[in-house]
């Protein structure tokens, strides 16, 4: 495999997140924490706290993905609402689980996770789950802070649209 390439911005209409030429397979985290269909929200949180991440894949009796936990998840769909940390994780995921190809173009990833107004974007291939990509990855190995920042802000501005940001003085 390949090493990582550099992206580069591409000059677009103002505001338009446009990579170059690079594959998810390229930034892709290949260790992806996973859990059993029917792992509490204690042991999901467990593994989270255990492998220094922010979700857990929940794949089906077969091993394929079905969903994605987050610890957003964790705190707003189940702390938050008291529930206990017995019930199933499941319950509380993220719905419906959106997924990236290795093959995938970078701009077509971003574009994607910015319309689901997700974070990190499972990757799969014809063997079941292959890695993940996250915005960290997209800022780390692409070496482009402000592609990320972009991306964030876009996240965070089509799930909150009548919020507006403004800089801190």
């Amino acid at each position: 495999m390949a090493g990582p390439r550099s992206g580069s911005v591409r000059p677009g209409r103002p505001g338009a997140l446009r990579y170059g030429p690079m594959q998810l397979r390229e930034i892709m985290t290949s260790g992806v924490v996973t859990a059993g269909p029917d792992a509490d929200l204690l042991k999901v949180a467990r593994l989270m706290r255990d492998h220094n991440v922010g979700c857990v894949v929940l794949c089906d009796p077969e091993g394929e993905p079905a969903a994605m936990i987050t610890d957003r998840d964790l705190a707003i769909r189940s702390l938050a609402e008291d529930r206990p940390g017995s019930e199933p994780a499941r319950e509380h995921a993220s719905r419906p689980l959106v997924t990236g190809e290795p093959d995938m173009d970078l701009e077509e990833a971003a574009a994607l996770m910015v319309q689901h107004r997700i974070r990190r974007l499972p990757i799969v291939d014809g063997a079941g789950l292959a890695g993940i990509v996250t915005l960290d990855d997209i800022a780390v190995r692409t070496g482009d802070l402000e592609v990320a920042q972009r991306m964030t802000q876009e996240v965070i501005e089509g799930a909150l649209p009548g919020f507006f940001f403004h800089e801190r003085g």
